[in-house]
């Protein structure tokens, strides 16, 4: 009952089920309508902006990554050079478009100078007769007599056959060629793009990084902070682990190319980059420059590249996780899960993206299983009990 003096008027107490102190229903529901209606809006406020960012969060995204990948070779260039970050800035900044903007404008600049060749060379493709297989092909063991009935089956065959079969589709694939090169500008953007906002983050990273960690800190607390640097250290091993790994993989097959004498070797291994960052690999390339080189009846430069194409092929075995492990304090397993999902769900930036979200589930899982629990569980006592 209301007491006079004490309690407003209106109060509803617990004769009516409800015993909220000096709030009536009318003013639950009205706090209730306005969280809706705000929550609404945050949301709604957060997909426009979103949608008006759409175009730019892949630059976003890959600039991100490659801020947090390269932070400690950016402070070990300012530190040599008289720390100076705005000529640090530079170095970076000319650095990656040396590494992005300038193979890929002489990847495109190569293919329209050799136009007339690549033509060449597809017209000659099609009188190309396959040599009968070598002596030394069917002593292997195991695999010789397979290895000789399948390479007289292809000889057999004959490229005549194989392009009349695949005429059909000669149209919807230059289709899609056409399609492609006109998609050529949009990447080419999307790189500039990602190179002037990597150097805007390199020249106010700490400012970012600070406030990246006060939004984890209000989410999580320390678990939140300690979450956001652990995906800074994904992010950092995963860059390590794939990009050096595609580099030293590339550097191998594109020698194996010079030295055997395949033509447009270094178009070859800018394409076996890119398919290895990609998490494809080199095989797509390589293994039909090895088949073209044994066709040409050149043996023994043919048996070169394949040694060659074996090391590049299998490295990616060894090497990638070994530098994920020097990178990032995680388990390899849930890195190397995250960098596989992360490519076929989101793509190529995937390969960054998986390996950050689980080392944040893994983070605050970790955390919350090493609870201290202690307080909730009484300690079992060791004195024995009193018979009386």
């Amino acid at each position: 009952m209301p007491i006079a003096g004490i309690m407003p008027p209106g109060t509803q107490v617990a004769a009516t089920g409800w015993e909220v102190r000096g709030t009536t229903m009318a003013d639950v529901r009205h706090d209730l309508t306005r969280i809706t209606l705000a929550i609404l809006f945050i949301a709604a406020l957060i997909g426009v902006s979103l949608w008006i960012l759409g175009p730019f969060l892949p630059a976003v995204v890959w600039a991100t990554t490659l801020v947090i990948a390269t932070w400690p070779i950016m402070h070990q260039v300012q530190a040599r050079l008289w720390n100076s970050r705005a000529l640090a800035v530079i170095i970076m900044t000319l650095a990656l478009l040396l590494v992005f903007v300038v193979p890929f404008w002489l990847a495109i600049g190569t293919i329209v100078k050799n136009s007339d060749r690549i033509l060449a060379w597809a017209e000659s493709v099609a009188t190309m007769t396959m040599p009968p297989p070598p002596a030394w092909l069917g002593d292997l063991p195991f695999i010789g007599p397979r290895a000789v009935e399948a390479w007289q089956k292809i000889a057999d065959i004959g490229l005549q056959d194989v392009l009349q079969r695949v005429r059909p589709y000669a149209a919807m694939v230059t289709q899609w060629f056409i399609g492609a090169v006109g998609s050529f500008g949009m990447v080419l953007i999307q790189f500039l793009l990602t190179v002037a906002i990597s150097a805007v983050m390199y020249a106010r990273g700490e400012r970012a990084a600070a406030a990246v960690l006060r939004f984890g800190h209000r989410l999580a607390g320390e678990r939140g902070a300690q979450s956001v640097r652990l995906a800074a250290q994904a992010i950092r091993g995963v860059a390590l682990g794939v990009v050096v790994t595609a580099l030293v993989q590339a550097a191998i097959g594109g020698i194996g190319l010079a030295v055997a004498g395949v033509p447009f070797a270094a178009v070859l291994t800018a394409l076996m980059f890119m398919m290895c960052i990609a998490q494809i690999g080199p095989t797509l390339v390589l293994a039909p420059a090895v088949i073209w080189m044994y066709a040409g009846g050149d043996y023994s430069w043919a048996t070169v590249l394949l040694v060659f194409s074996v090391l590049a092929i299998s490295l990616d075995n060894v090497l990638r996780p070994i530098l994920i492990k020097m990178g990032a304090d995680l388990p390899l397993l849930l890195v190397l899960t995250g960098v596989i999902g992360g490519l076929i769900a989101f793509g190529l930036i995937g390969i960054f993206i998986g390996p950050t979200v689980l080392a944040v589930g893994y983070t605050l899982l970790q955390a919350w299983m090493d609870e201290d629990v202690t307080a909730e569980v009484p300690p079992v006592s060791k004195e024995q009990p009193k018979v009386s």
